[in-house]
């Protein structure tokens, strides 16, 4: 089976809890790090997926790997070649489909819940363990979003930012993160003071460090479920591309 390739943007921004997961499906994968100057790929059909993980850029920004990467993601999609977006990698796959990527509301840092739209795509998605409750935990870093591209359907919104979720065929983008690990919050809660700088007060969408952390044992094991039947379902569009 070709590798699924991880592009990770950030260098505290790897893929976390999804390594973990396909390595336990036997699934092989590659990282290629943009934040390391390694290229775009120019051919999609040397992988069986892509993954889009998080960042700290703006797919607004003037960067020359960001309209590379979004002609990559139609590649893929054209092929049928299953694509995966953590925040930043969802806003990429947004704007790679004719959306709109622009400033949230309010940023978003820490846990928190969404809501499973009432629509038979997320159903299928999100499955019996997590659509009947209607709540899925997530945790959040963001203060952008995007738009649901066309001929996409959302299938998890938030209160405080509400495209959450969307699915087109076996595509997958997500504003929230489901991939997060304790290290991984922890090494981002490093950089809370330049993601809060600014701000007048918190927003009842910003946890401190402190509340983040403290939560992290309670809340994981039910970011693990929805982590699981969100990357159980997109796994088995990889089958289509095994060779």
């Amino acid at each position: 089976m070709k590798p699924v390739v991880i592009f990770r943007h950030t260098r505290t921004e790897g893929p976390g809890y999804f390594a973990t997961f396909l390595e336990k499906h036997s699934i092989p994968w590659k990282l290629i790090a943009i934040d390391q100057g390694e290229s775009v790929p120019a051919c999609a059909d040397e992988f069986s997926g892509l993954c889009l993980m998080g960042g700290t850029i703006s797919v607004n920004d003037p960067l020359p790997w960001i309209d590379e990467m979004c002609a990559l993601i139609r590649q893929a999609i054209a092929a049928n070649i299953p694509v995966l977006g953590h925040c930043l990698g969802g806003q990429l796959i947004s704007k790679a489909l004719g959306g709109q990527v622009t400033k949230n509301p309010v940023k978003e840092l820490g846990w928190g819940t969404a809501t499973v739209e009432n629509n038979e795509v997320a159903q299928h998605w999100l499955g019996d363990n997590i659509a009947p409750a209607g709540i899925a935990t997530v945790f959040q870093w963001h203060g952008e979003t995007f738009t649901i591209p066309p001929g996409a359907s959302r299938i998890l919104s938030g209160k405080h930012c509400a495209n959450q979720m969307f699915v087109i065929g076996p595509h997958l983008g997500m504003q929230c993160h489901v991939e997060m690990t304790p290290e991984m919050i922890s090494t981002w809660c490093n950089g809370w003071n330049n993601e809060t700088r600014g701000l007048a007060s918190l927003p009842p969408s910003v946890q401190t460090p402190d509340e983040m952390q403290s939560e992290t044992t309670d809340r994981l094991p039910a970011m693990r479920r929805v982590a699981d039947q969100l990357y159980g379902q997109w796994i088995k569009g990889l089958a289509d591309t095994k060779r």
